[in-house]
């Protein structure tokens, strides 16, 4: 999508991220200014910084924000025909010192709400569900076993909590937290399509898509447009279809393996988060290129010189 004219980021050459004024830093992502406030555009940088139980731990994984960038902008360039999305360049405007691991994106006025679509019932769907027969107010068939794939997927949103965990809504919650309910509509029949979409494509991949989460904003026309991430292992749940069975809990090719790591750790799971051992950061590096090559079909080395060579 070119949102901008190539020749107008050309003419904005940035030789570092350093150049550039931070305007929000998150667990993952830091988001930096183009040339002031009015600009419409931004820089989006992924960072290799991983977190468990709301902590960022002092120890990166190298090529994790590479990895997410590059599954974005795969997802991006594959779904621009069901929803726009903020994608302007995953190499023009980009500073040298962020290649591959950055894009430039739209400003949007983002909605206040994750937009969580389910295909399996799984995390903390399942303990909804055991507890109460429902997801997010969606009432769901008795007798459910755990990783079980649902009848159809189900639209589950949550809060966007500034401070600790998002809380699971019901759609009349949304509808009213966004102040629009045909609106809040088009959302969930977006969401809905873009997981079937990819969950297709992942499972010619032999990987399966158990769920995932959208963020959605409005630009300055008012258009619909999907920002943030997208369909990546820190944004969705993604298990090998090889070895898949109901009944337990799946492998997943996320950070569950440094959750699992942290779990048994004797951490207390508050802040500060420990360093993470050389062979869980291999282990975590090793089943994010993983997904990343099954998913897309092609090296991970691949999109290191498309974003390279571009210059």
């Amino acid at each position: 999508m070119a949102y901008l004219p190539s020749a107008l980021l050309a003419s904005r050459p940035v030789s570092t991220v350093a150049d550039l004024s931070l305007i929000a830093s998150g667990k993952v992502r830091e988001m930096y200014s183009l040339d002031g406030a009015g600009d419409p555009c931004l820089l989006m940088v992924a960072s290799d910084r991983i977190s468990t139980y709301d902590a960022v731990h002092p120890t990166p994984i190298p090529d994790k924000g590479k990895v997410l960038t590059g599954l974005s902008v795969f997802w991006f360039e594959r779904t621009a025909q069901i929803v726009s999305n903020h994608l302007v360049s995953a190499t023009e405007g980009v500073p040298e010192d962020a290649r591959g691991r950055a894009i430039v994106v739209r400003r949007l006025q983002m909605l206040p709400v994750e937009c969580v679509v389910r295909g399996y019932i799984t995390g903390s769907g399942w303990k909804d569900y055991l507890a109460t027969g429902k997801v997010s107010g969606v009432t769901l068939p008795a007798g459910l076993r755990e990783s079980q794939q649902l009848p159809e997927p189900i639209f589950t949103p949550s809060t966007k909590a500034d401070v600790g965990h998002d809380e699971a809504i019901d759609f009349d919650r949304a509808a009213e937290l966004i102040g629009d309910r045909e609106l809040m509509e088009r959302v969930r029949r977006v969401s809905i399509e873009l997981y079937s979409f990819a969950a297709a494509h992942a499972s010619e991949r032999g990987v399966i898509l158990a769920d995932t989460k959208f963020e959605f904003g409005v630009d300055q026309s008012g258009e619909l447009v999907i920002g943030d991430e997208v369909l990546t292992p820190d944004s969705s749940r993604y298990w090998p279809l090889e070895g898949y069975a109901v009944g337990k809990g799946q492998p997943s090719f996320d950070k569950q393996y440094v959750r699992d790591w942290a779990a048994g750790s004797g951490w207390d799971k508050r802040p500060p988060a420990p360093a993470i051992p050389e062979d869980v950061v291999a282990g975590t590096r090793a089943r994010y290129l993983e997904a990343y090559e099954l998913i897309t079909g092609e090296p991970f080395q691949r999109w290191l010189d498309r974003t390279a060579a571009s210059r």
